[in-house]
């Protein structure tokens, strides 16, 4: 593994003070193919070998008090090997270093290992790989600036606010080679600013900004916004009773939702098994709004367009269509099983995307009137995954509003209710504009998890205490 990290923690940093800089060796296709004939070129028999490349050079600067605490960068790439030999398979994984011979030996001793082990294996029943050679390339481009850069705009633009939050930024690659004759490579460029600005204990207000096309005036305007939004969590906070309120979902507080939803709301597995939270929506029981579309949607090219089995992703799959259920997510393995065409790589989405409405953004807080404006929601759950019910709190971000006007913070409350209620016949309006959301998520390298998702103004929503 190439791993070059520079760290700069110093509690008296100044805000216009730069992040270390580093230089990151290019992900490239060409050295991962020529790594691969290699290693097929030792293959025996009847052997059939997947190679799988993950890599990624990413900056990550992390912020309190507007101040930078920790400036680092990223390198590494990791080769997955999967072999196969009749109906058994075995995997392995290693680092690489960048050195083309001893990367070669690396993922050769690797093989070597594999094939040692491969004939103590049971037969896999499920296993299901692409037969067909198929070949695809794509590259996105971003404009991102150098991190000093984007950190300087970031702490300039918010002299004087408590920011806390994190910058990651940078270039993820994904490759697939195979034996059978699979070539495909997968590389993007993005940033992710994820943060929140305090007030006093624990009133904030939280935010974030991300996507392949930097503009320091989105960040202006985010930042304006929060300071507006500081002036009214400086009210007392509005307690309220529990009840039923009207209410307006921002796009993040709808992701929130619909992360919960994708936990087995859409696996052909779970559908066949009968365990989906979606159950009565997918044999027609229930429907939800004809405004309410939702498909995984690659169209984007954040994610791989393959599977690590060979085959291709379709552009786009229907997951419900104008409130009726659509198509399930079938991996190669449930799709063998349960004799279906493969359509994602994993059964959850992973590039989804929310149909827009026609409410105007601007327009959101006059249709609600008065009411609920949650920017957030938090600590969700099933309550009652067979009814589609969920539990979870309100906290940063979330107003009391009259005659559409922010008027105070909302004390935290617990909201239970049912998606089939607010998908279906509460959903008064989805807004026109839709916000992209990449997922914070560096567990094992950065996610290439996306959405796009419009706010939605709901009739009511069920707050317990």
């Amino acid at each position: 593994m190439t791993l070059a990290t520079t760290l700069a923690t110093n509690a008296a940093t100044a805000p216009e003070a730069n992040p270390a800089k580093t230089a990151h060796m290019p992900l490239q296709a060409e050295p991962f193919f020529a790594l691969a004939e290699r290693v097929f070129s030792q293959l025996q028999g009847d052997e059939q070998l997947f190679l799988g490349l993950d890599g990624e050079g990413s900056d990550f600067v992390r912020l309190n008090r507007n101040r930078v605490r920790q400036a680092g960068a990223v390198q590494t790439q990791q080769l997955g090997l999967t072999l196969v030999d009749g109906e058994r398979q075995i995997e392995g994984s290693c680092d690489l270093s960048g050195d083309a011979e001893a990367d070669r030996s690396l993922a050769l001793a690797l093989l070597q290992q594999l094939r040692e082990r491969i004939p103590h294996l049971p037969a896999d029943p499920y296993l299901n790989l692409d037969q067909t050679p198929s070949h695809s390339h794509r590259a996105l481009e971003a404009e991102l600036p150098a991190a000093a850069e984007a950190i300087s705009t970031l702490t300039a633009q918010a002299e004087g606010l408590d920011l806390v939050g994190i910058y990651a930024a940078g270039e993820i690659a994904s490759g697939l080679a195979s034996s059978i004759g699979h070539r495909h490579w997968h590389q993007s460029r993005s940033f992710n600013l994820d943060w929140s600005v305090y007030l006093d204990g624990d009133k904030a207000v939280k935010d974030s900004y991300s996507g392949l096309d930097w503009q320091p005036s989105a960040v202006r305007a985010r930042l304006e916004r929060q300071r507006e939004r500081l002036a009214v969590m400086a009210q007392p906070s509005r307690q309220i009773k529990p009840g039923q309120y009207r209410a307006f979902l921002a796009p993040a507080a709808m992701e929130e939702l619909l992360n919960l939803l994708a936990w087995g709301g859409f696996g052909l597995r779970d559908h066949r098994t009968q365990q989906t939270p979606l159950l009565r929506l997918a044999k027609g029981e229930l429907r939800l709004s004809p405004l309410f579309s939702l498909s995984e949607d690659h169209r984007r090219g954040l994610a791989p367009g393959f599977t690590a089995e060979g085959f291709l992703k379709p552009e786009q799959v229907p997951l419900i269509e104008q409130g009726r259920f659509g198509q399930c997510l079938a991996d190669a393995r449930s799709a063998k099983e349960y004799g279906e065409a493969v359509n994602a790589a994993a059964e959850s989405p992973e590039s989804v995307v929310l149909a827009a409405g026609t409410l105007p953004s601007d327009q959101a807080l006059s249709a609600l009137d008065t009411g609920l404006y949650l920017g957030n929601l938090w600590y969700s759950n099933w309550s009652d995954r067979n009814a589609c019910r969920v539990t979870g709190m309100t906290r940063f971000g979330s107003f009391w509003v009259e005659q559409g006007e922010l008027i105070a913070p909302l004390a935290v409350m617990r909201f239970d209710d049912s998606l089939y209620r607010l998908f279906g016949d509460q959903l008064e309006a989805l807004t026109g504009e839709r916000e992209l959301r990449l997922s914070a998520e560096t567990y094992d390298g950065r996610s290439t998890a996306s959405a796009l998702l419009p706010g939605a103004l709901v009739s009511n929503l069920n707050l317990t205490l």
